[in-house]
C-alpha cells in the first residue's frame, strides 16, 4: 500500500469527513481546513458534486491530502482515483474495492466492525482499517476488546459518533492512527460558506490533538 497517505495521517491524526453539494465551495473549504492546521479531507461519494470537488481540491490545493469516502465498488474507486483521490475509505469490507486499490497502489481503509472483518482485511495484506460506526458499536471499549487478539501492527481509523468530547479518548489508544471528524466541516457550514468558522473548528481540533499522547 502507498505509505505516503498513511504517514501524513499519522501526523495530522484527523480525517474531516466531508459531504459537499457545490463544487464551487470545495477549494475554499480545503483552504480553510489547511489554514486551521488540518490539511486533509475525505470527500464522501454521497453527492453528485463529490468527484468534481475531489478534482478541484487535488488540482488547486496540493498540500491537502484528499481522499474519497463511501467508496462502494471498484468503479467508484477508479473514478475517485482519476479525480485525484490519494486514499479510499469504505463503510464496510468490500473485496473489489480493496483489490482495486492494492493493484493501483492507493491507500485503502475498509470499514470493519467485527473480528471476522478484521481478519478478512489482514488476509488481503492490510494493517490499517476504518472502525465504523465507532460509537454505535460500543466505542473505545469495544475497539480495545476487538483488537486485543491481533498484534500491535493492526491499527484503526475510527469514525462515526466521534466528537471533541471523546476525540482524546480515541487518540490516546496506541492502535488509533486518526479519527474521522465530521464536526469540523458539517454540510451546513459548507453550504453557508462559513469557511472562517471551519478554519476555527479545525484549529480547535488541532489543539485537542496536541493535548493528547498515546497511553495504551
Amino acid at each position: 500500500m502507498n505509505d505516503t497517505a498513511l504517514s501524513r495521517l499519522r501526523r495530522v491524526r484527523l480525517i474531516p469527513v466531508i459531504v459537499i453539494d457545490d463544487p464551487e465551495k470545495a477549494v475554499p473549504l480545503a483552504r480553510a481546513l489547511e489554514a486551521g492546521g488540518v490539511p486533509c479531507a475525505e470527500i464522501t461519494l454521497r453527492t453528485p458534486s463529490a468527484l468534481e470537488s475531489l478534482r478541484r481540491i487535488s488540482a488547486e490545493c496540493p498540500n491537502v491530502l484528499v481522499g474519497a469516502g463511501t467508496v462502494l465498488n471498484a468503479q467508484q474507486a477508479a473514478s475517485a482515483r482519476g479525480a485525484g483521490a490519494k486514499f479510499m475509505v469504505s463503510p464496510g469490507f468490500g473485496p473489489a474495492v480493496v483489490d482495486y486499490c492494492l493493484e493501483h497502489d492507493v491507500a485503502v481503509f475498509p470499514g470493519v466492525a467485527t473480528p471476522t472483518e478484521v481478519e478478512a482485511a489482514i488476509a488481503k495484506g492490510l494493517s490499517v482499517m476504518k472502525f465504523f460506526p465507532a460509537e454505535t458499536l460500543g466505542g473505545l471499549p469495544y475497539l480495545k476488546a476487538m483488537s486485543a487478539p491481533y498484534g500491535p501492527d493492526i491499527e484503526f481509523n475510527p469514525s462515526g459518533g466521534i466528537t471533541p468530547a471523546n476525540l482524546g479518548e480515541y487518540l490516546s489508544f496506541s492502535r488509533v492512527i486518526a479519527c474521522g471528524s465530521a464536526w469540523i466541516a458539517p454540510p451546513e457550514l459548507i453550504a453557508g460558506g462559513q469557511f472562517d468558522q471551519i478554519r476555527d473548528e479545525a484549529a480547535r481540533a488541532v489543539a485537542l490533538v496536541s493535548s493528547v499522547s498515546a497511553r495504551e
